[in-house]
């Protein structure tokens, strides 16, 4: 680096927390990045939501770590992507500003929900809408002036098309083959057994699990395994398609907001897309029926990927994508 200025992007989940380093004059491909750290332990959620304390005792060793394998320099910016930002992060919005300025020296700190993490890495800053599936699912469009949300809403309210939605459809099809009721599969009724033992014990294993979201949707790349062979299977994938397809609708923006002669950019992430063409298919197909002015684009990269361009962008003064309170806040108030 020209200057010794680096970036720190964050992305933060429930599988634990990424942290990746990148120079700051790095291009949308984030090149100058060095290989991320992890931390295997998600950050803890007390009464004030995501705790502050936790998320810094885990994110300032690994970025003192990449800056010393970086051999040294100053972090000009940090980028944070985190589950639970927009509804869960008042404590972060209130004490890591401070916390990381005296830990790392970092003046500028931006808190991203991770759909907006996500929605950078997979598009950038260019104008469109991404759907990020994998336990849950949610919707993410901006038209570069505000951000517009769909679904995200938990496995009890919404994540329609998720993984765990497609999970517990593929089981409420097994147990219904169980019991010799109307759209039942078999063939899913096979594959719950072999998963989780007899049918019967299945709600003793769910219902008093706290991480039901995963369990259920362990079990949907079984009704991808599934679907091409069993009509029950294809028909869950089909409905997650429309479901898919109805969010992102409800937040591409139109083609007049986008500019003149060109279309927006829709983009797919997120792990529930590798179970392959079996669902990417019927997605494609709903997107085309549904959002006929857009433009389908492979996702360019992650929500790692995400905050590491945010933080480049951030500490070059060249952020596009639009502030929000919630979704995507700002901290500078240790700028010189």
């Amino acid at each position: 680096m020209t200057d010794g200025a680096w970036g720190v992007g964050v992305d933060s989940g429930g599988s634990g927390m990424r942290v990746a380093l990148t120079g700051t004059d790095a291009g949308p491909d984030t090149a100058g990045r060095l290989a991320p750290l992890s931390s295997k332990e998600p950050v803890r959620t007390g009464a004030r939501g995501i705790d502050a304390g936790h998320f810094t005792e885990q994110l300032v060793p690994m970025a003192r770590e990449l800056l010393q394998q970086a051999g040294g320099g100053r972090i000009a910016a940090v980028a944070i992507g985190a589950a639970g930002m927009a509804t869960l992060g008042d404590d972060l919005r209130a004490e890591l500003p401070a916390a990381l300025h005296q830990a790392l020296g970092t003046s500028r700190l931006v808190l991203a929900a991770d759909a907006v993490s996500a929605y950078a890495g997979a598009l950038g800053d260019r104008p469109g809408a991404v759907v990020a599936a994998g336990t849950g699912m949610i919707a993410i469009g901006t038209d570069l002036t505000g951000w517009h949300r769909a679904d995200g809403w938990g496995h009890l309210l919404g994540d329609c098309g998720g993984g765990a939605w497609i999970g517990r459809a593929g089981l409420d099809a097994a147990m219904r083959a169980f019991d010799g009721r109307a759209r039942g599969s078999k063939a899913l009724l096979a594959r719950a057994e072999e998963l989780f033992g007899p049918a019967p014990a299945l709600p003793g294993q769910l219902y008093p699990r706290t991480n039901r979201p995963a369990m259920l949707a362990s079990f949907a790349p079984e009704v991808g395994r599934c679907a091409p062979e069993d009509p029950v299977a294809e028909a869950i994938l089909r409905d997650a398609a429309r479901h898919i397809a109805e969010a992102a609708a409800a937040v591409c923006p139109a083609p007049d907001a986008v500019g003149r002669g060109d279309r927006p950019e829709v983009a797919l992430t997120g792990g529930l897309f590798k179970l392959g063409d079996v669902l990417l298919r019927p997605v494609r197909a709903e997107l085309a029926e549904h959002l006929r002015h857009v433009r389908l684009v492979p996702a360019a990269g992650d929500p790692l990927d995400g905050a590491v361009r945010i933080a480049a962008a951030v500490a070059a003064d060249r952020l596009r994508l639009p502030l929000d309170a919630r979704m995507l806040t700002l901290h500078r108030e240790y700028d010189s």
